[in-house]
């Protein structure tokens, strides 16, 4: 588990942010919706997009659409997100995916995917949880939902943690979490403008 807990972290080294997909019933039964999906995606993998997570979802469609991503771009850090069952770890571990994010802390399924030797990240929000999760040995998280995180929680603090920003974040707040101490920000519904994927996330891995 710490050879993957230190693989990823080198991955929050040469990429800030995580492209959160949170794919609707249109991507799978539209042609057309799915097409141009892939044809963004295509972009922005060449231009050098290194992390993306796909929310989990209890259905076939999901899992031969992120399985489908899995064999197109197999270098991609790809993972699951809104993990909240075991169900979720064994899909996920079912296509090989390299991660997934919780939205909240549930000691006991951080513990399975632990027993399957298989990177579970923690959404976490307040100084007990977070104690919690450091005391298990857990050195990468996501604090969730930033904007309603505890005042107590300074990441500065805790030099050995890796953390992610997470919650209504856009490419435009790259910048400020990572002067904040953060290794990286997760950007999802803000990713999106007018159905296609933000301009921005294009210029920015242009310019890196």
């Amino acid at each position: 588990m710490n050879i993957k807990e230190d693989s990823f972290s080198d991955l929050l080294l040469k990429e800030s942010f995580f492209l959160l997909i949170k794919p609707d019933d249109n991507i799978y039964s539209n042609t057309f919706i799915r097409n141009s999906f892939f044809e963004e995606l295509e972009s922005l993998v060449k231009l050098g997009l290194k992390n993306i997570e796909i929310s989990w979802s209890n259905n076939q469609n999901w899992f031969d659409f992120v399985s489908e991503i899995k064999l197109k771009y197999p270098k991609i850090n790809l993972g699951s997100a809104s993990i909240f069952n075991k169900q979720s770890i064994e899909d996920s571990l079912k296509i090989g995916l390299n991660f997934s994010m919780m939205k909240f802390w549930d000691k006991d399924l951080f513990n399975y995917a632990k027993s399957k030797n298989y990177l579970l990240i923690p959404g976490i929000k307040n100084l007990k949880d977070l104690e919690e999760a450091i005391n298990l040995n857990c050195k990468i998280i996501k604090i969730y939902p930033i904007k309603s995180k505890e005042n107590s929680i300074d990441v500065l603090n805790f030099k050995k943690i890796n953390f992610i920003a997470a919650g209504g974040l856009s490419i435009n707040d790259v910048k400020t979490y990572k002067s904040l101490g953060y290794k990286a920000i997760v950007i999802g519904d803000k990713a999106i403008i007018n159905k296609k994927f933000d301009p921005k996330i294009f210029e920015l891995l242009k310019n890196n």
